[in-house]
């Protein structure tokens, strides 16, 4: 294994490409690269490495997961960590020139990336704490809810045009499959009993947010809370996007963000929209004013999101009486 630099050399940015075996690193201005297993003793021998020079920030991409042991254990170690999009790092690739793909080569291009975010304005966007435990269960249980209810349409489907030869083995697989939704559900309404009563609580508060809402957000929404309404918005993918040029004015849309958490969202406001009086009164009033009734919709997603990210920062439950001139504003 080769050393890292001069440790007299300035704080450095860290490259991590991430498979699921190895850890590629690559390290400061000369883009030293190193290999690592991904793996608890591989972690351990970068820790190692590491610190022997000051390092001023650590960039991975989000890997289904495959990020998360050598995130937190660096995150833990003091270090600041970012862990962004994969696209991200792939666009910033091409505005570099640079068109070849290996996992050497995107290791050097997130510590480039690295020494861009590190002087950026806003460089609290990127370097975020990242789930805890309790998060990232949560996280992996809501993911195999929404794999199961996938895989629970697909075989309903396949059920309508079934011969009657396989029609018995489609229901059997759909009663299997329901069976075990049933016992995920169970485990997440258990797990957020145990780790987050007082924020379930909260959001439950507000008509229209039930328990897949809730739980999405506690897993994949950290940053609820943290954030000005704004910046969530953005985040999650419901806020309005310019696109203009000279004197050319584009039509608004949304798109990027947290597609899971959007459907999530979609679903609350579809039901706050009918159930909660204040939502309802700001869905009609759009719809009155001439706004298409889909538009109106993801308005009110966005408001939701909002008043949910309003709440949590100020640790007060829905109230209706607080929120009317918001919506009345919006």
């Amino acid at each position: 294994m080769t050393s890292l630099p001069d440790p007299n050399l300035r704080p450095v940015t860290i490259g991590i490409d991430v498979a699921k075996a190895t850890l590629d690193v690559a390290i400061g201005q000369r883009m030293h690269t190193l290999g690592f297993a991904n793996d608890v003793d591989g972690i351990e021998a970068l820790l190692a490495i590491l610190a022997q020079h000051p390092v001023a920030l650590i960039v991975l991409e989000a890997t289904g997961g495959l990020e998360m042991g050598a995130a937190s254990a660096l995150q833990a170690a003091g270090y600041a960590v970012a862990v962004i999009n994969p696209r991200q790092a792939r666009d910033f690739a091409r505005a570099m020139g640079q068109l070849a793909k290996t996992d050497r080569i995107d290791a050097r291009i997130l510590a480039q990336l690295g020494e861009v975010i590190e002087r950026h304005p806003e460089r609290e966007k990127f370097v975020k704490p990242l789930p805890t435990a309790e998060q990232q269960t949560l996280a992996a249980l809501v993911s195999r809810r929404r794999q199961l209810i996938t895989m629970v349409g697909a075989e309903r489907n396949r059920l309508a045009l079934a011969h009657a030869q396989t029609r018995r083995s489609v229901e059997t697989i759909i009663k299997t499959l329901t069976d075990e939704l049933r016992r995920v559900d169970d485990d997440i309404s258990g797990h957020v009993r145990t780790h987050f009563s007082d924020l379930s609580a909260l959001l439950r508060s507000v008509k229209g947010v039930g328990t897949a809402t809730i739980a999405t957000l506690i897993a994949e929404v950290p940053e609820l809370g943290r954030l000005s309404r704004r910046e969530i918005s953005a985040l999650i993918g419901v806020a309005p996007l310019n696109r203009d040029s000279g004197a050319m004015r584009g039509k608004r849309t949304i798109f990027g963000g947290r597609g899971s958490v959007r459907r999530v969202l979609y679903m609350a406001a579809l039901v706050a929209a009918r159930f909660n009086p204040a939502i309802k009164n700001f869905y009609d009033r759009l719809v009155a004013a001439g706004k298409p009734k889909k538009v109106a919709l993801v308005a009110c997603m966005r408001k939701l999101l909002t008043i949910l990210n309003a709440m949590i920062k100020l640790g007060e439950p829905w109230n209706a009486s607080l929120h009317e001139p918001d919506l009345k504003n919006a």
